[in-house]
């Protein structure tokens, strides 16, 4: 019954986008508090259900699943249950840690075109995507039926309960030039990997000119990468997600060589608002 308990909770867990680690007992040797096969999962605010065994022994594996789930990296450890570990029986435990890391999360600023078609590609990429407008009429679950998660309101609201982390993905794809500036300029008070903003070259020199000149410092300008998406000669809106989530991949999987302004590139919005294909890089 308990290991069904633990089951439920991860799916809750993973449902909900939460990270979480699972500790199992695969072996033991002599007396020990626990048979192969006992597990115990851990969360991410190292909150725990189930047990090992409790003693230094179960504190030990708690420090290390939260470790796990911050690097992502599965590991064995291996306990010999003596005082030290809060326990007199000698014998020995074998314990593989598995972290159940929470989906990448995607936040996506603008309900249009674009981002509609974004949501859907990201989703089908393992990202657990939410859409904010501020337009009520698009900020539905009719117009973006793929995302997880629909927002009604401006950047500065949305992002002011958003739980934004080091791990989070911004991608801005407003309908005008106003709102696309107003969500970086939030999105850049956050820790996100990644901001990145739909757009032509001019309009990517305008905004990074705009950015220094209100005082943001060099180092968070070279944050925003404008124009967003790998350079495939992008034209649809369709087209144009693909390029977008195609460089997600390539950051997330740590495979991006050229850094972030590099690589940028996709299908940007022109000046006058029509849709182009980014130039392919020589």
């Amino acid at each position: 019954m308990e290991d069904l308990r633990i089951y439920e909770e991860l799916l809750r867990l993973g449902r909900e986008g939460l990270p979480a680690a699972l500790a199992t007992v695969v072996e033991t040797a002599g007396s020990s508090p626990r048979k192969a096969g006992a597990k115990m999962l851990v969360r991410g605010d190292g909150s725990i259900l189930g047990t090992i065994g409790g003693g230094r022994v179960e504190a030990e594996v708690i420090a290390l699943a939260r470790t796990a789930i911050g690097d992502g990296l599965p590991r064995t450890v291996p306990f010999t249950l003596t005082e030290e570990h809060g326990f007199v029986c000698g014998g020995r435990l074998l314990v593989y840690v598995e972290p159940l890391a929470a989906p990448p999360r995607l936040l996506v600023f603008g309900a249009g075109h674009v981002g509609k078609a974004l949501a859907a590609a990201a989703v089908f990429a393992g990202f657990r995507v939410t859409v904010a407008d501020e337009r009520p009429g698009y900020a539905s679950r009719e117009q973006v039926p793929d995302a997880h998660e629909v927002i009604a309101g401006n950047p500065e609201t949305v992002l002011a309960s958003f739980p934004v982390d080091a791990g989070t993905y911004i991608a801005v794809a407003t309908t005008d030039h106003n709102r696309d500036f107003a969500a970086v300029r939030a999105a850049l008070r956050t820790p996100a990997r990644y901001v990145g903003v739909v757009g032509s070259r001019r309009k990517a020199e305008i905004l990074l000119r705009t950015l220094a000149e209100e005082g943001f410092p060099p180092e968070v300008v070279r944050r925003v990468v404008v124009p967003v998406g790998l350079p495939i000669g992008a034209e649809t809106p369709a087209e144009i997600a693909v390029s977008i989530v195609a460089q997600l991949v390539r950051i997330r999987r740590g495979n991006d060589p050229t850094g972030l302004r590099d690589s940028s590139g996709g299908g940007g919005v022109t000046a006058d608002g029509t849709t182009q294909a980014a130039p392919p890089r020589r």
